[in-house]
């Protein structure tokens, strides 16, 4: 059964199921070394908060012993004061260290599962479908991606290394008040955490709200000024600078606003957390006073009950920062991961086995496509290239001409019919296969911002310079490359804006015969240049398709007289079909079109 076409909107995917996709990367399968980092890390982790914990019992011995109250501990061996404040420095630095080589100990897992998310999104927005990528926008995408990661980053160091610590903590700390002190110091510290993680909680929840507006608004902006930038010619021809500051302007206002909710709300929950806190804290330490002027308490178990409230609250008040980040880095990850769950309409079936090219024949057999069903727009095209011809489609804009090239290379599955490459339909056979059979050339080719060697050698991985340069020659560009002062390593600029039209299609021409493939898809490759760099380009690309199979889509008819075949395409049907001279002979649409672009100027 062949693949069908799905909802190009991706659903955040929700918290649970945003953990449960981490949990594998902090527990990596078949990869025993990274699992044995993690359990170490552990285990530094509880021998750092079990030091965290005894640390006050020397502060409170030395206090003791400064104060000449109570009696020696028998563990004390005599140490004194002095030895006491020693033995608490050296605890704290204890603590220290085991958290850094802790954190040192993770960082490798950290780090690969980073890596391995970034590859793993990276790699499945390049097989979502071309009606996916038109659907949604790049500077979006690219947010999403970038926000997601460093959600993974945070989750997984703050989860691990604060939610885990922060109650291993508490307990001890709960254990030792209860046992040393009294139940009531229990009880009001276990009241205090309550009320601090109910309050925090909700107003988290709120803030999330508040937070997800402003990444909205945020990604909204980024791709007003992203659209903008590429769109930077088009903004000088219509003098609309000052149009497009307003436009960003006025997402950044809406930005700003969301922004202004999101500090204010932190500034309540802020106050909020250290009014609860600062209540416990007073209580706790006015029972310890009462404790020492009773004389039930020496003054070295008020100095340490007050340590322990102090190493609770340090992380509580962290518990609020790492809540927040980790309930945004959900809501960000799942955006990625809802992202990565968002299935690509056009992909491999089961059963897809590689493309076997033989002579490279073509045929669309009663083919019916429409991007929507409110428009169809292929309705029951037939048409056949024999291999190793050429066949030239021509027709009206809004007639079908580019969608038979998308469907030939499948960035779309036809609606009904079929597609074949020597009798084999496109569905049954692995896209990579497919797409190394097929070289195109469209209207406008887009480069990548970097050297002329690198684009010409995007044709083949791992072309020789010699390769390049006889692609280059084949294109009739070589010559021009090599007049440039730095030749092949002459960078083309963002899109290629560096070269000319006529340039720029040289480069992907050369690109395409360095690829070397059995089928060419000529997508109006010249409508965009002047005639005389056309006719240039006409040679470059008759010596393109010698030996290939050829499907010229074009408007200008001038670029397909030579054509074996060629068919005039009119509402998604066949009006017309010969050759040139059949054609005009024929005195019908081809003909009238010929006689119209010749009046122009258009055709010689």
């Amino acid at each position: 059964m062949h693949p069908t076409a799905t909802d190009p909107t991706a659903r955040p995917a929700t918290g649970l199921s945003t953990m449960r996709r981490v949990a594998p990367y902090m527990w990596p399968a078949g990869n025993p070394a990274f699992k044995t980092r993690v359990v170490l890390a552990l285990i530094l982790l509880v021998l750092a908060k079990l030091v965290a914990v005894v640390t006050p019992f020397f502060y409170k011995e030395a206090v003791d012993a400064l104060a000449g109250e109570g009696k020696e501990a028998a563990w004390m061996l005599g140490a004194g004061a002095i030895g006491m404040t020693v033995a608490y420095g050296m605890a704290r630095l204890m603590n220290v260290g085991f958290q850094q080589l802790r954190d040192a100990v993770f960082a490798p897992v950290g780090q690969r599962a980073v890596r391995r998310l970034a590859l793993e999104t990276f790699e499945h927005i390049h097989r979502l479908s071309m009606r996916y990528h038109i659907s949604r926008k790049t500077g979006g995408l690219s947010r999403i991606i970038e926000r997601g990661v460093k959600g993974v980053d945070f989750l997984l160091r703050f989860m691990v290394f604060s939610i885990g610590p922060l109650l291993l903590e508490l307990l001890l700390v709960g254990a030792i008040l209860w046992a040393y002190f009294d139940f009531s110091y229990l009880l009001v510290i276990m009241v205090m955490i309550a009320l601090y993680v109910a309050f925090t909680f909700k107003v988290t929840e709120m803030r999330v709200r508040l937070r997800k507006e402003m990444n909205d608004q945020d990604t909204d902006a980024n791709q007003k000024a992203i659209d903008s930038l590429l769109n930077f010619e088009t903004v000088k021809y219509f003098g609309a600078e000052a149009r497009e500051a307003r436009r960003y302007d006025g997402a950044m206002a809406l930005y700003e606003r969301a922004a202004l909710k999101t500090t204010y709300s932190l500034a309540f929950l802020n106050f909020g957390q250290s009014f609860i806190i600062t209540g416990a804290l007073i209580a706790v330490m006015v029972m310890a006073a009462i404790g020492v002027q009773e004389g039930a308490l020496t003054v070295g178990d008020f100095v340490m009950v007050n340590a322990y409230l102090l190493q609770i609250t340090t992380p509580l008040n962290f518990l609020g920062t790492v809540y927040r980040e980790i309930r945004q880095s959900l809501v960000d990850m799942g955006e990625m991961f809802g992202l990565l769950e968002q299935p690509p309409d056009v992909r491999d079936a089961p059963d897809a086995r590689p493309l076997q090219v033989g002579g490279g024949s073509v045929r669309f057999e009663d083919v019916h496509f429409g991007y929507g069903p409110e428009r169809p727009i292929l309705k029951g095209l037939s048409l056949e290239v024999p291999a190793g011809q050429s066949l030239a489609v021509v027709g009206p804009t809004g007639s079908g001409k580019s969608t038979i090239g998308r469907l030939l290379f499948r960035f779309y599955d036809v609606q009904g019919g079929r597609v074949t490459i020597d009798g084999q339909d496109l569905r049954d056979v692995t896209l990579d296969s497919l797409h190394e059979a097929i070289g195109v050339v469209p209207q406008d080719t887009v480069l990548f911002n970097d050297t002329i060697r690198y684009n010409i050698a995007y044709g083949r991985d791992g072309a020789s310079q010699a390769q390049i340069e006889a692609a280059a020659q084949a294109a009739q560009i070589h010559d021009f490359i090599a007049s440039l002062p730095q030749g092949y390593d002459t960078q083309v600029g963002e899109r290629g804006l560096k070269l000319s039209g006529g340039e720029k299609q040289r480069v992907g021409i050369a690109r395409t015969l360095l690829k070397d493939p059995p089928v060419l898809l000529l997508d109006e490759a010249t409508s965009a240049l002047d005639s005389e760099t056309e006719s240039d380009i006409q040679d470059a690309l008759r010596r393109a398709g010698e030996g290939r199979t050829v499907l010229m889509i074009a408007h200008r008819l001038s670029t397909v007289a030579e054509a074996d075949r060629i068919i005039v395409l009119e509402d998604g049907r066949i009006a017309e079909e010969g050759t040139h001279s059949e054609l005009l002979t024929q005195g019908g649409r081809y003909a009238s079109f010929w006689s119209r672009q010749r009046s122009e100027g258009a055709v010689g």
